[in-house]
């Protein structure tokens, strides 16, 4: 009797977290449009991803929330538009390692949502939503996650040109002289961290945590430091790709999405994840070769115009998201906030304003998402807006380094449909579509309430 009671218990017990999936969010760091083969790059060798693309979803017009690091995250996070949680700033673009804002405990991560439905959180890799060095508050634990290893910023924020760069190498090439923090919850594991080994120990702390916690719902949040720069790969990826160094690093990066998926599959849990791939921002053009590709998308990292904020999009859920399916409605990283907590049964907070929709339907392809519009933020400026395929640029400034703001009025008008690139302005033939917007943008700033901004607080490094 009693044994009979246990095994009904177990039972239970697995079918109650077979109802809650495991969620796994991979987030490349300035990762462009076109850098990968499903996406159409040439040279670049992406076999894992393409090969998540042709099981799962691959969406042509995903975005990330915002065109730099700090607000993009926040977004994703939250599901929010970083001007409603304060995490953005037009002049002061991220969090530098001196800042002492962070993200507002008031404001509900996804890792918090989930966590409340019993789940195990971890986040892996970069943060940038908070220096806990110079405020604790700003660590990822403090924001639903049980477990943390990584960077808490861009791998380029302490430089150190007082440590002279090893022999037979540049500066640029030399880890040492970046400074770079790991972190493991608040210890300090190393510093300078060795780069080169980043990606690899990154997923190696991913597979350790799938596997711990596999037999509960878990909450996998994986931000990879790069392909942001400075540029780094392991030995056995460093010198292999015709794409040169930046080529190397993709293609660890894809290594490392296929270590992941090969180790849902392992463990048997594959039929109850979902993941998601994505990037935080488009790829910052002014480094170069050491700098991604947008692909057909005009622009890149820290510009509004598509190549700035489309980004790869990716979705994969065995005997779920249909194999092969390319999505070309709009989806947002925002989603996924949304998107995750309702699969997982998770209450969307009703006091505040949430922008991300659930894209399950998509997933499934059980129905439609129901849409307004999309706005189109640097910093705080509302630079442009979407209503289906029409955007309209108010504000047009070229890619990350260079900030020279360019004013429309009237708005310069694009149809992505028949021009993603954005060389065609069509303003004078469809006035009607720039009405549809302005209306869109009066609604919207009517009812936002901007927060104060947390990257304007600033402390001098001792």
């Amino acid at each position: 009797m009693i044994r009979h009671a246990l095994l009904l218990l177990i039972l239970s017990c697995a079918l109650h977290a077979a109802e809650k999936p495991n969620i796994v969010i991979i987030y490349a760091d300035d990762l462009g449009y076109g850098d990968l083969g499903c996406y159409g790059h040439p040279t670049i060798r992406t076999p894992n991803l393409d090969r998540m693309a042709a099981e799962g979803m691959r969406f042509t017009q995903f975005y990330s929330a915002a065109e730099v690091c700090t607000p993009s995250r926040a977004a994703l996070l939250t599901g929010r538009y970083p001007i409603r949680s304060g995490m953005c700033h037009t002049k002061m673009r991220v969090l530098r390692n001196n800042s002492a804002g962070c993200l507002p405990a008031e404001e509900l991560t996804l890792a918090e949502l989930l966590k409340e439905r019993g789940y195990a959180t971890a986040c892996i890799g970069k943060w940038h939503l908070g220096v806990w060095s110079n405020n604790p508050a700003g660590h990822p634990m403090k924001h639903g996650f049980d477990f943390q290893f990584g960077l808490p910023h861009s791998n380029d924020m302490n430089p150190n040109p007082n440590i002279p760069p090893r022999a037979g190498t540049l500066a640029d090439q030399d880890p040492a002289w970046w400074n770079a923090p790991l972190y493991r919850g608040m210890e300090l594991v190393e510093q300078p961290a060795d780069q080169t080994t980043l990606t690899r120990r990154y997923t190696a702390e991913a597979l350790k945590f799938i596997q711990s916690n596999k037999g509960k719902p878990f909450f996998l949040y994986f931000p990879h430091t790069f392909p942001h720069t400075p540029l780094f790969a392991s030995q056995g990826f460093r010198g292999t790709s015709p794409r040169g160094l930046y080529g190397d690093v993709v293609e660890e990066l894809d290594w490392s999405v296929g270590q992941v998926l090969g180790e849902l599959r392992k463990q048997g849990i594959d039929r109850n994840t979902l993941v998601f791939f994505s990037s935080d921002n488009g790829p910052w053009l002014i480094m170069n070769q050491q700098g991604g590709s947008a692909g057909l998308l005009r622009e890149g990292k820290g510009s509004t115009w598509e190549g700035g904020m489309r980004v790869p999009g990716i979705t994969w859920w065995p005997g779920k998201n249909p194999s092969g399916k390319n999505r070309r409605e709009v989806g947002w990283t925002m989603d996924c906030y949304t998107t995750g907590a309702t699969l997982a049964g998770a209450t969307v907070p009703p006091d505040r304003e949430i922008d991300g929709k659930d894209i399950s339907p998509l997933l499934f392809e059980t129905g439609k998402v129901g849409r307004d519009a999309f706005f189109y933020y640097r910093g705080t400026d509302l630079c442009a807006a979407r209503v289906g395929k029409w955007k309209a640029h108010f504000i047009t400034q070229s890619a990350y380094g260079k900030d020279v703001p360019e004013k429309h009025d009237p708005p310069a008008l694009y149809d992505l449909e028949n021009d993603p690139g954005e060389r065609f302005d069509v303003a004078a033939a469809h006035p009607d579509a720039i009405e549809t917007i302005r209306a869109a943008v009066a609604k919207h700033q009517a009812a936002l309430k901007p927060a104060p901004t947390q990257l304007e607080a600033v402390a001098e490094k001792k």
